[in-house]
């Protein structure tokens, strides 16, 4: 698009002042990310991959057989707006509800008036409920009865995840819809058109673009589309006319008005497990740079320095283990040096840390080791201790044949011997053939040949766990 298209007319055509008797003042005097609110599904910008067309959402939409939905997403993604379209379509009777400012009473008026209506007059009534979230789990419970009745069919937004944040009778009876963030192509076509827009947008005025521009509202938004229409209306209410009569919205004018990057990171949310996940996941996948980009965002966000260590030194025993025995001492090093210093500098001990970790060998065999044997301690029969390991530091205890036969590893050549530590033929652990544990497999695979022929001579052991050690 060039700028001339983003050029709304020959001539500049001063902004009507807020509060001036027109007739439309009241609708110009709300914010743009307001009056830019699309009306219709045609109008509506993303969630495709629940508003194309022959999607199960827009078949509901346009045929009015809507039911209780749950719409959930980060802020500025469309949750409200498609409450209000749904509302345009509806036969049914629509009310709006606030989480944060409706009270018991406002929903115990709203309820009875819907099962009043519903027997009187056969209507159902549609009740939105803005922020669902912030009502309390008694406050959600009014809403259960008519929901279940059919006096009201409900539809709420929230931010937050409601498999955690709603209570359970109701996400049962709802169908939940995820919306996302709005990509930086999608957040462009609502940018541009709210230049065009000469009725709600900003067509009445003389706005020369620069696509670099647009790009830098749309990318810093972050998928927020009424982040990007707030920035751009105060870029172009705030930027003085040229020469030419023209508004020019540069780059740098676009950096002033989006300022800094807010991070969508809320800290009980989803974007604080979905960031740590990625985290996680990165380091196990040896990708530090990947790696650092998330830690760098939860370090941005001001998440708790103990949070992120704790993490890394599950991960340290969980994902590297005896590849590298050092993963887990430096990450035990990190969470300490986090706690002395804290931010800022704690994001050096930490880096430093993720990069070891995120390049080391990599091996689960410790973790899948212990859950093995936890396995068969809680589906088999509990082995009792071969009498040679028994305790023999007691009176009495050799008397009763205690730690008869056993000999002492370091007696013997290598200290090795081969004798029964179980009293069952077992392998838990596997070792892998990365890093140190390269050298751990050749010692335990000799020991082991030894250990095993030892085990085949004597006799089936009745006692023998089962589960998942091989």
């Amino acid at each position: 698009m060039s700028q001339d298209d983003l050029f709304a007319g020959p001539q500049a055509v001063p902004a009507t002042p807020q509060g001036a008797g027109t007739a439309d003042s009241g609708m110009h005097a709300a914010p743009l990310a307001a009056r830019m609110r699309p009306r219709t599904l045609e109008e509506f910008v993303g969630q495709q991959h629940i508003l194309a067309r022959g999607k199960l959402l827009r078949r509901a939409i346009e045929a009015d057989r809507i039911q209780s939905l749950i719409f959930y997403g980060p802020p500025g993604t469309g949750k409200t707006t498609l409450a209000q379209i749904i509302a345009r379509h509806t036969r049914c009777h629509f009310e709006r509800l606030s989480g944060v400012e409706s009270n018991v009473a406002d929903m115990r008026r709203v309820l009875a008036a819907a099962a009043w209506r519903l027997e009187k007059t056969g209507q159902p009534t549609i009740l939105f409920v803005d922020e669902i979230h912030r009502f309390n789990k008694a406050q959600q419970d009014v809403l259960l009865p008519e929901v279940e009745s059919g006096a009201i069919r409900l539809i709420g937004a929230t931010t937050h995840n409601p498999f955690f944040f709603v209570n359970s009778p109701l996400v049962s009876r709802s169908q939940i819809f995820e919306l996302m963030p709005l990509s930086e192509e999608e957040l462009l076509v609502v940018l541009r058109r709210a230049l065009k827009d000469r009725e709600r947008g900003l067509g009445g005025m003389p706005v020369v673009a620069e696509e670099a521009a647009l790009r830098h509202l749309a990318r810093v938004a972050d998928g927020d589309a009424r982040k990007a229409l707030n920035a751009l209306e105060i870029a172009v209410l705030t930027t003085p006319a040229g020469g030419d009569g023209r508004i020019p919205l540069t780059v740098e004018v676009a950096e002033q008005s989006i300022q800094k990057k807010a991070i969508v990171y809320d800290g009980d949310g989803d974007a604080h497990y979905d960031t740590i996940s990625a985290f996680i996941k990165s380091v196990r996948g040896s990708d530090p740079d990947a790696a650092l980009y998330w830690l760098a965002k939860m370090i941005h966000a001001g998440e708790d320095p103990r949070f992120i260590t704790r993490r890394m030194m599950i991960l340290a025993a969980e994902d590297v283990g005896l590849a590298d025995p050092m993963a887990l001492v430096l990450a035990v090093a990190a969470h300490q040096a986090a706690e002395v210093i804290g931010w800022p500098e704690a994001r050096i001990p930490l880096a430093e840390a993720v990069i070891y970790l995120a390049t080391a060998y990599k091996s689960n065999s410790a973790y899948m080791a212990i859950d093995a044997a936890l396995e068969d301690v809680r589906s088999g029969r509990t082995l009792p201790v071969p009498r040679h390991l028994q305790d023999t530091h007691y009176a009495g205890a050799e008397r009763l044949g205690h730690g008869q036969g056993y000999e002492y590893a370091h007696d013997h050549p290598g200290h090795f011997v081969a004798q029964d530590y179980l009293g069952a033929l077992r392998h838990y652990y596997e070792p892998g053939t990365l890093g140190t544990e390269k050298k751990i497999k050749e010692r335990l695979e000799a020991w082991r040949a030894q250990l095993d022929a030892l085990k085949k001579q004597a006799p089936p052991d009745s006692s023998a766990p089962t589960g998942q050690g091989t």
